[in-house]
């Protein structure tokens, strides 16, 4: 097929952030929600850029559309494009006021009680006038977020190693543990197992995540089901307030555990589940300034020691 031209003029910005919110909401209608334009003209946006290029970026279905191999392809691309446009927009105002910026972080449950609060803080002593947005969302989720450009890195679990999109880089090992409300009913006992909680409630990971996982296949070798009696949440203000008024009990990072005096960490091991916790970003550019900062920050903390 004859390469089609994408320097002629034709292709605008406009198309580019219509891909990447497309590929995001899977409908044309919460694309144009999202870009605050009617369906018909992200309708006819889409049919241009699909003539531009020459392919169907998308399968049409009852439930929506679906990535082509083509769309994929260029969803990566556009995403890239849009983040490197992005990152000068801010390169340049740095460059302006070297004491100002901002920086966008995008975490997850382990890393965000300890880690990321005090490397901010370091780093607003320092800079007070730089801004640091934080932004809390699944793995998976923050992962399209730093393709897309709209968060600088990610500081939270590896969840896998290091690809052609992502560098990660870690900065410490965590175990994870099974946490309950000190006056838990279990919290006495120095014998269990991982079957004596099987009367009582969980809060489990999303299905989403790699923990989840990993406690699926625990379950699993220990012949047991998964809990019928659960709450699935992520969010770690939830997840303590439950333990605090519930007898449930969770699974989670042991920094963040073992940082409340008010819940107390069960003795059933579940080395299986360690973890490294780390930074993540995109190799499809260098980090700004301020980005610069923050992270250098996060691996000073880390190599000093979290507790001190």
């Amino acid at each position: 097929m004859d390469l089609p031209r994408l320097l002629d003029g034709r292709l605008k910005l406009r198309h580019l952030t219509l891909v990447d919110a497309l590929t995001r909401q899977g409908s044309v209608i919460g694309a144009a929600a999202t870009l605050h334009i009617t369906q018909p003209v992200a309708t006819r946006s889409l049919h241009d850029l699909e003539t531009i290029l020459g392919v169907s970026l998308y399968d049409r279905g009852p439930r929506g559309i679906t990535p082509t191999i083509f769309g994929e392809a260029f969803t990566a691309h556009a995403r890239a494009v849009l983040a490197q446009l992005s990152q000068a927009g801010r390169h340049v105002a740095e460059l302006a006021d070297a004491e100002r910026g901002t920086v966008v972080v995008g975490t997850h449950l382990a890393g965000s009680n300890v880690l990321l609060p005090k490397a901010i803080a370091r780093l607003k002593r320092d800079r007070p006038l730089l801004t640091v947005i934080v932004r809390e969302a699944s793995p998976e989720a923050l992962l399209v977020e730093l393709e897309a450009g709209r968060i600088d890195m990610i500081v939270g679990r590896l969840t896998a190693p290091t690809t052609e999109t992502a560098v990660r880089q870690p900065l410490y090992d965590e175990s994870v543990e099974i946490f309950a409300r000190v006056h838990h009913p279990l919290t006495a006992r120095t014998d269990l197992a991982l079957s004596d909680l099987a009367a009582y409630p969980w809060i489990l990971p999303g299905t989403e995540t790699v923990l989840r996982a990993e406690l699926e296949e625990l379950f699993a070798r220990n012949g047991m089901p998964l809990p019928e009696n659960r709450v699935e949440a992520t969010s770690f203000l939830t997840v303590r307030q439950l333990l605090l008024e519930t007898d449930l009990v969770a699974v989670l990072p042991s920094l963040i555990g073992r940082d409340d005096d008010r819940l107390c960490a069960l003795p059933i091991s579940l080395d299986s589940i360690g973890h490294s916790v780390g930074i993540t970003i995109a190799t499809t550019r260098t980090l700004s300034p301020s980005a610069n900062v923050l992270a250098d920050n996060l691996r000073r903390i880390a190599l000093q020691g979290l507790r001190e």
